[in-house]
C-alpha cells in the first residue's frame, strides 16, 4: 500500500509528504494551549510520514515551486507563532508565582520562628527536630523556585522558537520548570506550616493544625489549575511518540 501511494502526487505537483505540510488543524489555534501541543503533534506526524518516502521525494517541488519542508514551514506560521505566544504567556505567570515563592521563603530565613536569644544570639528553637524541618524546607523551597526563575522559565524567553524546538526543546523546559515550581510550593507550605507546630507546640495545637489546612486547601487549588496543562504537556512530549507507530507493516 505504501508503495501505491508515495508515487501519487494531485493537481498541484504535491506528493503524499506535501499534503502532510499542508494539513493545519485551524480549530487547534483558537484552543487552550495555543497552537503549542498541536504544532508538535504536526510535526511528528510530518517526521514519521518523512521517514516512510525515499529520500528523493523529501526534495520534490510542487507546481508553486516548493519542497514539502518549505510547504510544512509556510502552512504552520500562524500556529508558531500562537505556539510561541502561549509558551510565553504560561513561562511568565509562572515567573511570577516563583518569584513570590522565592521573596517570601528568603524573608522566612531571617525571620525564624522564634526569634534569637538576646543573651547570646542562639536561635531559640534551633535544637527542635521541627525547626529544622523548617529550615531544609524553606532553603529547598528557595533553590527550587530560584532554578524555575533563572534556569527554565526565562529559557522560554530567550529560545529562537524554530519548529524543531516545539519538538523537545520547549515543552521538556516548560516540564522541567513546572515541576521545580511544584517542588518549590510544596516545601514553602511544609515550612510554612512547621513554623506555626514550632511556635505552638507547647499548646493550642489547634492553631498551626487550621492554618496547616487552610494552606493546603490553597495549594490543592493552584497544583488543580496547573495539573492539567503539567500531564497535557507531559502525555504530548513523551507518550504521542508511539501514536502514529503502525504496529503492522503498511
Amino acid at each position: 500500500m505504501k508503495d501505491m501511494l508515495t508515487p501519487l502526487r494531485d493537481d498541484n505537483g504535491n506528493n503524499m509528504l506535501h499534503l502532510v505540510g499542508k494539513t493545519v488543524n485551524r480549530k487547534q489555534l483558537e484552543n487552550g494551549s495555543g497552537g503549542a501541543l498541536e504544532m508538535q503533534r504536526e510535526l511528528l506526524w510530518f517526521q514519521e510520514v518523512e521517514s516512510m518516502i525515499p529520500p528523493s521525494y523529501r526534495e520534490q517541488r510542487n507546481s508553486d515551486g516548493l519542497t514539502p519542508h518549505e510547504l510544512f514551514t509556510k502552512e504552520h506560521k500562524d500556529m508558531v507563532t500562537q505556539g510561541e505566544k502561549w509558551m510565553k504567556e504560561i513561562a511568565g505567570q509562572c515567573i511570577v508565582v516563583a518569584a513570590l515563592i522565592a521573596t517570601t521563603v528568603f524573608a522566612a530565613a531571617f525571620t525564624v520562628p522564634g526569634g534569637y536569644d538576646q543573651n547570646n544570639g542562639i536561635l531559640i528553637f534551633h535544637s527542635e527536630t521541627t525547626f529544622k524541618v523548617f529550615v531544609v524546607a524553606d532553603a529547598i523551597s528557595l533553590f527550587s523556585s530560584s532554578a524555575s526563575i533563572l534556569y527554565m522559565f526565562l529559557s522560554v524567553f530567550t529560545s529562537r522558537y524554530a519548529e524543531r524546538d516545539f519538538l523537545e526543546s520547549l515543552p521538556r523546559k516548560l516540564i522541567v520548570g513546572l515541576s521545580y515550581l511544584f517542588l518549590s510550593m510544596t516545601t514553602m507550605i511544609i515550612a510554612f506550616s512547621v513554623s506555626f507546630f514550632v511556635l505552638y507546640q507547647k499548646g493550642l495545637l489547634w492553631i498551626p493544625i487550621l492554618i496547616s489546612v487552610i494552606a493546603l486547601i490553597l495549594f490543592g487549588i493552584y497544583v488543580k489549575a496547573q495539573y492539567i496543562l503539567f500531564i497535557d504537556v507531559i502525555r504530548s512530549t513523551y507518550l504521542s511518540k508511539n501514536i502514529f507507530k503502525s504496529k503492522k507493516p503498511v
